[in-house]
This record gives structure tokens, C-alpha cells and sequence, in this order.
């Protein structure tokens, strides 16, 4: 039979041993020095001068004075003498003056090791989760961040029927919703009691269509390059306006172009009023013309009053301009001097 116990080192008492009182009570004091072990100090490497009775220490490299070469043991402070006993690997201390838990490893003590935190049942951070709520955080804000590129939040559904979205609450009651809910399309919903929910935007998956179901109020003016800009049907505004020498021109993204202006018309040698309209912008091909006369102004230009103009129109029309002419009627013809004013107005495509 060995005379210590296996693990802590604690002395047998024999059978014919005398003053076995001795080996029981040294036994009693490894014990009371391991059980619950909670050490002052790890870093410590002088002996305080006044310890009290039980005091323990984990001795680090370099102690001096009575812990001299007892570097890596458990120092106890009992009956005036310091006592020195070698850990084992397992052992467990709690550092007092640190507030950690220490575990002995490989000849290291070391923090205790987390949990595995795979296939937990739930977490909850600062307040509790449930069977629904697996995991809750109770807090002021919530921080997902990169890891060094981008990042990525991803809410998955098992399939198409079911629901994968966020959903904002007033006072644990629903009041926005958005997501794929019973269906593929990304849908925008709200609620003002969280049982009556309107949706307000659908954007279709299959075509990327948005469907307004209720309809659009626009408060405030339509304005900046997503409304009114450079026109492009590739990602720029939808209308564009412009006025230069030549009149005024309003082009659209479904490649439409309007071009208006206000044409003085004055007498040219073959007995009409004639001028060129070279239009703002050009069209990809002669567009469709019409002509306004103005009558006061014909009538005060002219000796020939509105109602004897037999023609008023265009000539020569082409993608850049075309002749804007007014002809006289009943054989009367227009004399040198004679003007007017016509509203001019062309429509085509400028794409």
C-alpha cells in the first residue's frame, strides 16, 4: 500500500502508525488548501509579510525570499510555514484578484475553454429566447460588420409558399413588413393595427416589374436626374427639356421628341411667306409637322386678311428642319414687306 492517495497527495494513516492524529490532520489540511480552491494571486512573486492563516498562491517564474525555486506550484500559508504542493493537470482555481476561473492543462494554467456553440438550443443577450425566438438580443443597437470586404445578411425560407422577410413592430404589434412572403416576389406591407395589412409595393421576381397596388400620391415636385436630366434609355432620366435659338424641345426615354416655336414669316420671291425652322434638336427621321397661323399678326403684317391664305404649311421637310409657308388665295399673292407669326410645332423620335 502506497503511504499517499493518488491524486492530492493526501497521507495514509498505517495501522501501527503512533500520533496518527499527525497524518490525519495533514491530510485534513491538503484538503482544506485544494477543495473550492480560490488563490489570491497569480502574478505575486515576493511572499506578503503578514499572510493570513490558509492564504494560497499560485507561484509564477521568478518568485524570491520563501517561494524561491518553488516556481509553478501552489504556495499555502498554514501554521507559520509556507507549504508548497505540485498541481496536476485538471486542477481548477479561481484567481482572486484577477475574478477568472483557471484550469491546469499541459503544465499551463490556462482560461477554461468555451463550449462548443454549435446546435445550441437558443441564445439570448440580455434577455431570454424561446421556442420561436432562438435567438433575442435585447439592446440599443445591433452591429453586423464586415470582415474585411462586405457583408451579407441572408434570411432563408424551406420554400416558395412560405415567408423569409423583416418585420418592424410598434409595441410587439406588426406595422411593416418586407420580404418574399408565399411567394418569390419582393413585396413592401404595413399595417396601422397589425391585423388590416395594405401592400404598397411589389416588385415581380420573374420580370423585376414594380406594382404599386394602391396607387402613388407624388407630394412636392417631380425633380432631379432620376426625373428630369439627360435623357438615356439605359439608366438616365426619364424627361429632358431644352431651349436654345431654335425653340424649345422636350425629349422622352421611350425615344419620343417634341419641338416647338413661335416662326416669323416673311415674303421670299416666289409670292409667299416662307422661312426655314431648323428644329432645337434633330429627329432620326422627318417628323410630323403642323402650323398654327396666328390672325392678328397676319392681318397686321400683311394687306391679305387670314381668311384669303390658301395654304398654310410645311415644305422640304427633312430630320434637321423643314420651310414653314403661307400661300395667298384667290389668285392674290403676298407683297414684299408682308410678314406674320405661326406656332410651329414637329413631333418624331429622337432614338
Amino acid at each position: 500500500m502506497f503511504d499517499l492517495s493518488a491524486n492530492l497527495a493526501l497521507p495514509y494513516m498505517l495501522g501501527s502508525q503512533a500520533q496518527k492524529h499527525v497524518t490525519h490532520n495533514e491530510a485534513l489540511q491538503i484538503l482544506d488548501a485544494l477543495v473550492q480552491l480560490a488563490v489570491l494571486s497569480r502574478s505575486q512573486t515576493a511572499p506578503p509579510l503578514a499572510p493570513p492563516e490558509g492564504a494560497r498562491y499560485l507561484l509564477p517564474v521568478g518568485v524570491t525570499g520563501a517561494w524561491a525555486g518553488q516556481a509553478g506550484k501552489l504556495a499555502l500559508w498554514s501554521a507559520q510555514a509556507w507549504q508548497f504542493l505540485e498541481p496536476r493537470d485538471g486542477w481548477r482555481a479561481f484567481v482572486l484578484d484577477e475574478g477568472v476561473e483557471l484550469v491546469l492543462a499541459g503544465g499551463a494554467w490556462d482560461m477554461l475553454p468555451l463550449p462548443a456553440l454549435t446546435n445550441l438550443d437558443g441564445v439570448g443577450i440580455a434577455t431570454g429566447y424561446d421556442a420561436t425566438n432562438r435567438l433575442a438580443v435585447s439592446a440599443d443597437a445591433t452591429l453586423l460588420s464586415h470582415a474585411g470586404a462586405g457583408h451579407q445578411l441572408k434570411v432563408n425560407k424551406a420554400a416558395v409558399g412560405e415567408t423569409a422577410s423583416l418585420l418592424f413592430q410598434s409595441n410587439w404589434s406588426g406595422r411593416a413588413e418586407m420580404g418574399i412572403a408565399g411567394g418569390d416576389d419582393f413585396a413592401i406591407k404595413t399595417s396601422a393595427d397589425g391585423a388590416s395589412w395594405f401592400e404598397g409595393l411589389r416588385v415581380e421576381a420573374a420580370t423585376g416589374r414594380a406594382v404599386m397596388a394602391q396607387g402613388a400620391v407624388i407630394e412636392g415636385a417631380l425633380s432631379g436626374s432620376a426625373i428630369v436630366g439627360t435623357v438615356s434609355q439605359t439608366g438616365g432620366a426619364v424627361i429632358e427639356r431644352g431651349t436654345n435659338a431654335s425653340g424649345e424641345y422636350v425629349r422622352f426615354a421611350d425615344g419620343t421628341q417634341i419641338c416647338t416655336q413661335s416662326l416669323g414669316l416673311a415674303y421670299d420671291a416666289n409670292w409667299a411667306l416662307k422661312v426655314y425652322w431648323s428644329f432645337p434638336q434633330a429627329f432620326v427621321a422627318t417628323p410630323a409637322l403642323s402650323i398654327a397661323l396666328d390672325a392678328d399678326s397676319l392681318a397686321a403684317g400683311s394687306a391679305i386678311g387670314a381668311g384669303a391664305v390658301s395654304f398654310a404649311g410645311f415644305e422640304g421637310g427633312s430630320a434637321a428642319g423643314a420651310w414653314g409657308v403661307l400661300y395667298a388665295a384667290n389668285g392674290a399673292s403676298f407683297a414684299a414687306g408682308d410678314s406674320c407669326t405661326v406656332s410651329v410645332t414637329a413631333i418624331g423620335r429622337w432614338v
